[in-house]
């Protein structure tokens, strides 16, 4: 297979200072790509997320936006590796890979949609209302000032009933423990 450059950004998210925040990288591919490849990059990388993006076409995509089959919302593939695994979800890495597609020509649009190992994640541009002088005017901050809102999938919590239970409220100097709840999909040896 021949070589092929990778676009890729570094992003700090949580900040709008450079070199602050929690940094993700973000690469866009032209196709899918193996585990194992993915997974030498992240470790190349050698930060705490590298993502992988790779654009849903309309033939790939169940089409049920429009009655006419028109997929409205840009869809992405949307993967996550640290440099020794691929997570489910990550947060961060998740909110940069946005910002990367509000931020550039890639799509024209205010909502995105990743198809992730969590199920269907939704990213929404929200314009920034922020007070603007004159100066802010001139240096160009008045355009693509947006905040970004996220929305992910929502995980089913079912009663905790382990015996840990006394443990946790040892742990906090004795106190009482109202209520806990655990993940759907977690277990307890002793539940």
């Amino acid at each position: 297979m021949a070589k092929k450059p990778v676009k890729y950004s570094v992003v700090d998210a949580f900040t709008d200072s450079p070199f602050k925040g929690n940094p993700a990288a973000v690469c866009l591919l032209e196709e899918e790509r193996d585990e194992e490849w993915l997974l030498a990059v992240a470790r190349e990388f050698n930060i705490s997320e590298t993502c992988y993006l790779t654009r849903i076409t309309d033939s790939e995509s169940e089409s049920h936006d429009l009655p006419n089959g028109t997929i409205t919302t840009p869809r992405f593939r949307l993967r996550w590796f640290t440099p020794v695994a691929e997570v489910n979800l990550c947060g961060h890495a998740t909110l940069a890979a946005a910002h990367i597609l509000f931020t550039s020509d890639l799509i024209n649009a205010d909502e995105v949609e990743f198809s992730t190992l969590s199920g269907i994640l939704t990213a929404k541009r929200v314009s920034k209302a922020k007070k603007l002088d004159s100066s802010s005017l001139q240096n160009g901050e008045a355009q693509g000032s947006f905040f970004i809102e996220l929305d992910f999938p929502v995980v089913s919590t079912i009663d905790f009933n382990c015996a840990e239970v006394a443990a946790i409220s040892k742990s906090l100097n004795g106190a009482s423990v109202l209520d806990i709840k655990k993940t759907a999909t977690s277990s307890c040896a002793n539940n």
